[in-house]
């Protein structure tokens, strides 16, 4: 299969914790980050650091926001994707498995974006949804 995406990074978003997979021509690289602010502003570093132009993660419950708010706003391509989109492989039972699966299925186009409003719209959904 034709690679679309030279450097992807897959992620599998949890309440406590998210582990990154970034997946170059050179190889792969996996980090487990807390989801604590600070530490969500070192996996964007890491993602910098890395060149790293496209990131995936499932749409778990509201984890993923804060991280599509600090890829949004430093201008690296996300897609929010639907669970039951991604076939499961048999056996993908790890947090490195699943973020690997979603690097790999993002670096050759095979993801479908879920649709996630623009910043504005997100600020206003929440200040008039309660």
């Amino acid at each position: 299969m034709d690679v679309i995406i030279e450097r992807a990074c897959g992620m599998d978003v949890h309440k406590d914790n998210i582990t990154a997979c970034i997946m170059t021509p050179d190889g792969k690289e996996i980090q487990t980050f807390p989801t604590k602010t600070v530490f969500l502003l070192k996996l964007i570093d890491w993602i910098k650091e890395h060149d790293c132009t496209h990131v995936a993660m499932e749409s778990t419950s509201v984890y993923w926001k804060p991280i599509v708010n600090l890829l949004e706003s430093e201008g690296i391509e996300f897609l929010v994707v639907n669970a039951q989109h991604m076939k499961a492989l048999p056996g993908r039972k790890t947090d490195v498995k699943d973020a690997e699966w979603i690097a790999q299925l993002l670096r050759h186009g095979l993801l479908k974006a879920s649709f996630i409003p623009n910043r504005i719209q997100r600020e206003l959904r929440e200040l008039v949804r309660y």
